[in-house]
């Protein structure tokens, strides 16, 4: 299911999160799960994995992570600032130590001009650090965004480790 990049780069977090002492949660919306289904494919990830938020609509963004609806009401899920808010809410409800959030267009239908499908906002917080984020537009089909995202997720929460 996973490619050996991604399993690689899964394994890379976990044993960063591992030597640091570091709980991991994920928060995610267009990837579904498949971040925490990629780090939990690890043996030994349970160390180190404590949780993951599936918070597909507005809704469980506000419920699950704290995300205010103003924020979602005024600019829409798919947005830097939703990332964020994301994978900080994730850290605050879960007790951990770092978090991704993830929010996009997955397709084949849902995007705009503005908002293309292909379009996905990574954020990957730690406590006591600033929140990093990415920006991406990935091309393909639903599942190639979906398994670009999650390269790209597993990247950046490595990059929040270092």
């Amino acid at each position: 299911m996973f490619s050996l990049d991604q399993l690689r780069l899964a394994r890379e977090v976990l044993d960063r999160c591992r030597q640091q002492r570091l709980a991991l949660v994920t928060a995610e919306s267009c990837t579904g799960g498949l971040v925490a289904a990629c780090l939990t494919a690890i043996p030994g990830s349970s160390a180190v994995f404590t949780t993951g938020f599936v918070t597909y609509s507005n809704a469980a963004k506000t419920a699950q992570l704290g995300v205010d609806p103003s924020l979602l009401a005024a600019e829409g899920a798919v947005t830097e600032a939703v990332s964020r808010a994301m994978a900080e809410g994730a850290v605050s409800r879960a007790g951990a130590a770092v978090a991704v959030g993830i929010t996009g267009i997955s397709g084949p239908g849902g995007g705009s001009p503005s908002k293309p499908v292909g379009l996905v906002h990574i954020a990957a917080a730690r406590a006591g650090r600033t929140t990093i984020h990415q920006q991406c537009l990935f091309s393909g089909d639903r599942h190639a965004v979906r398994m670009r995202t999650v390269e790209a997720a597993l990247a950046l929460i490595s990059r929040q480790l270092v």
